[in-house]
């Protein structure tokens, strides 16, 4: 009789294998259901027709036609400068100026809470209602800063009207609506042991020293996902820059008009508007796709830079 104890055993091996990767295929077939659904199916679709020529009605290929007019639209490249430099700009400062409000809010012992919601409220206001008010209020017509300033002998540019001034406005106004990011910074100060900075002030570190070398490297993690969401809001930034312009304008009270996004000079034109403005106005959906692929490309860009970043910075500490 030839021995079969040890193919008996690997079967059985096998088989409790099998088991165990159904086992995990069911606990995981939702996510993988809604990957495919709501992910790889409109990924693959965009990919699709962005070689082609669709309206909605009909659909004809055109190979990579699409590609080759983006590289010749002034217009999308316009966005994209505007967009790009939102990000550059908007998201560090965003950053920067929560994590030191939410370090001054750290050292506050009276009155800290009131100062909390006081921070935090802008940033529960509708983005059109919030934006429609910081337009008028900037307004030196219509605002109360001017007059202000005015009487401190300091002359407001008029940052919504003059393309030179308009995306340094929607800047002001992101630092204005800052509350979400002052919260998370908030938590993970709050997070950092006492007995780091106790130790460290025994050694005679500074108040400088304590912060670069405890604060920094401890609330690194929420810094990366600061960063790398903000850098993703941004490169879709939409809502407010539209409203800005069309209120700007003088177009938000004139119903059934049509509003060419950009207002100032293409000064708010952002990618994510130029991308709804082929696709639902223009009805160019297989170009708009194509524009859509780039947003994600630049995105994905951005988020793989940023975390090898702050991987690297957390590598340096660490060591």
């Amino acid at each position: 009789m030839p021995f079969t104890g040890g193919t008996r055993t690997g079967t059985a091996a096998a088989r409790a294998r099998r088991r165990r990767r159904l086992r995990v295929l069911v606990f995981l077939s939702p996510w993988l259901v809604g990957f495919a659904i709501f992910f790889a199916y409109p990924l693959a679709a965009t990919v699709y027709f962005s070689f082609t020529r669709y309206n909605l009605f009909t659909l004809e290929y055109v190979g990579w036609d699409n590609y080759t007019y983006l590289l010749n639209d002034g217009q999308a490249w316009t966005a994209m400068r505007n967009t790009l430099w939102l990000v550059a700009v908007l998201v560090p400062l965003r950053v920067l100026f929560g994590l030191g409000v939410a370090q001054l809010l750290t050292k506050i012992k009276t009155g800290g809470g009131v100062l909390r919601s006081i921070f935090y409220l802008p940033y529960l206001i509708p983005p059109v209602s919030a934006t429609v008010a910081f337009v008028f209020l900037m307004n030196p017509g219509t605002g109360p800063f001017q007059t202000l300033t005015d009487r401190l002998g300091v002359t407001l540019p008029d940052f919504f009207n003059e393309a030179a001034w308009a995306k340094p406005g929607l800047t002001l106004l992101g630092l204005w609506a800052v509350g979400d990011v002052m919260i998370i910074m908030l938590a993970a100060l709050l997070n950092v042991p006492r007995s780091l900075y106790e130790a460290a002030a025994i050694d005679g570190a500074g108040a400088w020293s304590r912060f670069r070398h405890i604060t920094l490297p401890t609330v690194s993690p929420v810094l990366a996902f600061c960063a790398v969401t903000g850098v993703i809001e941004t490169l879709q930034y939409f809502t407010q820059a539209m409203v800005a312009g069309k209120v700007a304008s003088g177009r938000a009270d004139l119903p059934g008009t049509q509003y060419t996004p950009g207002y100032p000079g293409d000064s708010t034109l952002t990618f994510p508007q130029w991308l709804y403005d082929q696709g639902f106005r223009q009805f160019n959906m297989g170009y708009a796709c194509v524009l859509a692929l780039l947003m994600f490309g630049t995105a994905m860009v951005f988020t793989l830079f940023l975390l090898r970043q702050f991987k690297a910075f957390a590598g340096e500490e660490a060591a």
